[in-house]
């Protein structure tokens, strides 16, 4: 039995399904964090990194309303957001 991870076998990038699947949870009913992320994507999505994947994935979770106060500078990431690859991430984002 395999306990090791290989990161290659499951890269964001080697996956296309998984590329599809983060873009469509991109798409956002606020027009603001909709342009961010695909402005974002657009840019960025062939080469992040898993753990930005990871980042990524955890602010799609959040509402509409709490990512766009993240994404706009008016709040800052807490509880299970408040990560160090989050939060580095919320900071590119910013910048899109």
């Amino acid at each position: 039995m395999e306990t090791q991870h290989n990161p290659q076998q499951a890269a964001h990038q080697s996956d296309p399904t998984n590329r599809a699947r983060l873009r469509w949870r991109a798409r956002r009913g606020l027009l603001e964090n909709d342009l961010i992320l695909t402005r974002f994507l657009d840019a960025h999505e062939e080469t992040l990194s898993d753990e930005e994947v990871d980042a990524l994935t955890r602010l799609l979770d959040l509402a509409d309303n709490p990512l766009m106060d993240l994404l706009l500078g008016r709040a800052e990431p807490e509880g299970e957001t408040d990560l160090p690859h989050v939060r580095a991430l919320v900071a590119r984002l910013r910048q899109a």
